[in-house]
């Protein structure tokens, strides 16, 4: 598959994560009386993930992730030289989502953006976590869900059942962490709507690219050690080939 198509597959599966999840959270978490709350956007989340997963994984894999993408370069699983077109993919796939994300809002009287799902610690923190409690939420969030990417998609795992598995770990990660910090996990998610929320999301946006490259990165380098190191250029959808 061509990286051009590749690339465009990111980015649209980019935007759907960013529009579904992040969107669940600015239209629906707390709209008057039947607000579907955490539990719905965690839900969100997963889903976006799992619907794409089987949309654009035959095209790209997708990662929609820069540090799924990362982790899987490290784990041998995808080749460094596609590592940055897939994350400019990314990123402008979640700047473009939040951007129709924020057109779609303010078509409400009075709208403000406020945070505008963006994820943060200290007073941006839904729970009011500090920098230190997101910080090692976002590393150890993101290495296990490298690792269930990384066990779900090669060849000792049932066909067909890796984006079932990605997109409820994706799920169980948003009912454990929104709290601490709206969570991310993913840093081109956080990277699209602090753009729109302001000063103060974007000076904290830095946590969210660092932490979860390093859980990610982690989980790419030792999964191998743990259970053995496939060497393959393939990426995360189905099955490896044996």
């Amino acid at each position: 598959m061509p990286l051009s198509r590749r690339a465009c597959a990111e980015f649209f599966g980019t935007f759907w994560l960013v529009f579904g999840g992040c969107g669940s959270a600015v239209l629906a978490a707390a709209f008057p009386q039947l607000g579907i709350g955490f539990a719905g956007v965690a839900l969100a989340f997963g889903l976006t993930l799992l619907t794409m997963a089987y949309t654009i994984g035959p095209i790209s894999g997708c990662h929609i992730n820069p540090a799924v993408t990362f982790g899987l370069f490290l784990a041998k699983r995808f080749p460094g030289r596609d590592v940055i077109p897939y994350w400019i993919a990314q990123i402008l796939g979640a700047i473009v989502a939040a951007g129709v994300l924020y057109w779609i809002a303010s078509g409400k009287p009075g709208f403000v953006a406020g945070q505008f799902a963006s994820n943060g610690y200290d007073v941006l923190s839904p729970g009011h976590y500090g920098m230190a409690s997101a910080l090692v939420a976002e590393i150890v969030l993101t290495f296990v869900f490298l690792m269930v990417i990384l066990g779900a998609t090669e060849r000792r795992a049932p066909v067909g059942f890796a984006g079932l598995a990605i997109g409820l770990v994706l799920t169980l990660i948003h009912l454990i962490s929104i709290p601490i910090d709206n969570t991310s996990v993913n840093p081109a998610r956080s990277t699209g709507p602090a753009i729109f929320a302001g000063g103060a999301e974007l000076a904290q946006l830095w946590l969210f690219w660092i932490a979860p490259l390093i859980g990610g990165g982690l989980a790419g380098l030792i999964y191998p050690v743990l259970f053995g190191e496939v060497v393959s250029e393939v990426p995360i959808a189905g099955r490896e080939p044996k």
